[in-house]
């Protein structure tokens, strides 16, 4: 079940891919400008390995489903995946993979952007170690960790210089 579990999480990842390609073109269309395209190679990369470090550690090292861990884990799990779709639809066309910024238009401070400037990234960090310890993938959850925590601190400060936060 773990297995078909990481494929549902990768079926939405293409989904996510698919409505930020589409919003790219629309944000592009709109007189949208990208900033720090350097780290999102980095990015994919590490969204990729996090997905197969979920399946390799536990077919690999045979990790084994410990209910007072695993549950926990997987209603963090859905609970990011919640927030994420949460993000994406307040902020629509706007929402985007990539950081395009729309020149002129107002900061989004609805929905979870009431509270957060970046409430995706709490979807990120909480789901890349709860995901891998829904079946004690420690190791998965521990290199995600701290591979996203360096990502995020270039990532935000891109999103923050683009958006007139800092």
């Amino acid at each position: 079940m773990y297995y078909l579990l990481i494929l549902a999480v990768g079926i939405e990842r293409v989904a996510e891919l698919v409505v930020s390609k589409r919003n790219a073109r629309w944000a592009f269309a709109n007189g949208g400008k990208e900033f720090g395209r350097n780290h999102y190679p980095v990015m994919v990369t590490i969204h990729t390995a996090l997905l197969l470090g979920c399946v390799l550690e536990v077919w690999a090292l045979h990790r084994p489903f410990l209910p007072w861990l695993g549950w926990p884990m997987l209603a963090l799990a859905v609970l990011t995946q919640v927030l994420r779709w949460w993000c994406i639809t307040t902020l629509g066309h706007r929402w985007n993979t990539l950081v395009i910024v729309l020149p002129e238009a107002p900061l989004v401070r609805q929905g979870p952007y009431r509270w957060l400037h970046h409430p995706n990234y709490v979807a990120v960090v909480v789901e890349g170690f709860a995901l891998p310890l829904i079946h004690t993938a420690w190791l998965t959850a521990l290199c995600f960790t701290v591979a996203n925590a360096l990502l995020l601190t270039v990532r935000i400060r891109v999103e923050n210089a683009a958006l007139g936060y800092a």
